[in-house]
């Protein structure tokens, strides 16, 4: 990755700078609270001469979300310069890489180490490395916006999104349109921080595409590239399924959806012309002739379930997990045990906190029953923040088989391809593990960054199930009996 910030005594004064403004509108916020009376009139409010304490308090706390709204703003700024301050002083620190695997190695790093920091995805973190780079090479003009709060952080990722691809000279171009004073061809109207983002938006995308350097044409080959599916868990049970495709692509999909789910309209159908979009949809992606979401039929293909005992023979009603999704309703988990499940592995919990406690398995296997306990130890990749399923993730020895590593439960640790590269190709090392506790890592900085557990509770026995009197020890081995 490549900065233009210089880390000396102006790249300091710069982050010292966004702080002092920050710690300026701090101090104007709590006067603005501490003495509603004494509030300076804003643009948007009319003084009244018969005082009223209730009605300077509502007039005190517009006054302090606006200023607010600088502050959120002038922060932004201060963790944009601090973010590139420290991808240049990070990269001054380590030699040149020698090749592109090893530049590729030192971005991760890079990027896992803000994610940590900030406690954030990784991808958020490369999206906020990449806007700060951006913002302190070439859009200082918006930046110096958003530290004196003229903009918010909105306007300033729109600036960044909307110039991506632009030839130095044509986003010094739009940036100069929207915040030069003496701008050949300034922005009417409204300021840049006086318009909601997505009105913002349309104004800055409207000019980028009438003095864009380069055709439509070559943008829409290159941008073809870009083209992929997403998958994010939701909650109830529920999930999203998105597509990146061409326009008349997408365009053909929602045409063809929508003409068969108006086919099926009628009086005796229940389900909206919204439902019935999806249904079709997820019938056409599983080879299903039938548009009916409940006769849609389970996925053929390995899923981790978990899913208490009693819950599968409809003694209670707790919800399963599936592996990538979360928790899913009992009767969607039943049906996925009776439709779609093509093996079963007994799983011997602790009734008192629901952690296991011995994996059954029909063959002497080691390796492939130590990594069904991994799924359920781990859960998921075990790298900071890294929400990788179980099923696409590889075993990893955290001590190294030729360095004295055992092949035990205390000595494996679950790893997406990603951070077992980064593991070997950089300095991220993780911590011991137990039977029950996935490993924690330490950064190339030397910072600690804990495990994440998964949140386990202990499973619902129906009265009358068990004994009156019977250890926690015997409550588990009656727990998996029916398994």
């Amino acid at each position: 990755m490549e900065t233009g910030v210089v880390v000396d005594a102006g790249g300091r004064a710069a982050v010292a700078g966004a702080i002092a403004s920050v710690a300026g509108l701090i101090d104007e916020l709590a006067g603005v609270l501490a003495s509603p009376t004494a509030a300076p009139a804003g643009p948007m409010r009319v003084p009244d001469a018969d005082a009223d304490p209730m009605r300077e308090f509502s007039e005190a706390c517009l006054e302090g979300l606006g200023v607010l709204a600088r502050v959120e703003a002038t922060t932004a700024a201060v963790k944009v310069r601090l973010v590139a301050a420290y991808a240049e002083a990070a990269a001054g620190m380590v030699a040149p890489p020698a090749s592109a695997y090893e530049a590729s190695a030192q971005e991760m790093s890079l990027v896992a180490e803000v994610a940590c920091v900030l406690t954030i995805g990784e991808r958020a973190a490369s999206a906020l490395l990449g806007e700060a780079h951006a913002l302190t090479t070439s859009l200082p003009a918006a930046l110096d916006a958003l530290q004196t709060g003229s903009i918010a952080w909105q306007h300033a990722r729109i600036m960044v999104e909307e110039t991506t691809g632009l030839t130095p000279a044509a986003a010094s171009a739009l940036e100069a349109h929207f915040f030069g004073k003496d701008a050949p061809n300034p922005a009417n109207n409204a300021a840049p921080g006086e318009l909601v983002p997505a009105r913002f938006r349309r104004k800055v995308r409207t000019w980028r595409e009438r003095h864009h350097p380069e055709s439509l044409e070559k943008r829409h080959a290159k941008s073809m590239t870009d083209r992929r599916m997403e998958y994010a868990p939701d909650r109830d049970g529920m999930a999203w399924i998105s597509l990146y495709l061409p326009g008349e692509t997408a365009c053909a999909i929602w045409n063809k959806t929508t003409a068969l789910a108006r086919g099926l309209q009628g009086p005796h159908e229940s389900r909206n012309l919204t439902q019935l979009r999806a249904d079709i949809a997820a019938g056409l992606l599983l080879g299903s002739a039938n548009q009916d979401i409940g006769e849609v039929p389970s996925p053929r293909v390995e899923l981790l379930l978990t899913l208490p005992v009693f819950s599968l023979l409809g003694l209670t009603d707790e919800p399963g997990e599936v592996d990538g999704l979360g928790p899913v309703p009992p009767s969607v988990a039943r049906r996925l045990v009776a439709d779609g499940a093509s093996s079963f592995y007994r799983v011997l919990v602790d009734p008192r906190n629901g952690a296991p406690l011995e994996i059954g398995r029909k063959s002497y296997r080691l390796p492939e029953a130590l990594k069904r306990w991994l799924r359920l130890r781990d859960g998921t990749c075990t790298f900071p923040g890294c929400s990788n399923q179980s099923l696409d993730n590889d075993v990893d020895h955290l001590t190294a088989w030729q360095h004295g590593g055992t092949t035990g439960i205390s000595n494996l640790g679950q790893a997406c391809p990603k951070h077992h590269r980064l593991k070997h190709r950089w300095a991220w090392t993780p911590t011991a593990a137990t039977k029950n506790e996935p490993p924690g890592w330490i950064s190339p900085t030397g910072r600690y960054y804990p495990a994440e557990h998964p949140d386990r509770e202990p499973p619902l026995i129906p009265p009358g199930c068990l004994p009156m009197s019977v250890s926690p020890l015997e409550q588990a081995i009656l727990t998996s009996l029916a398994a």
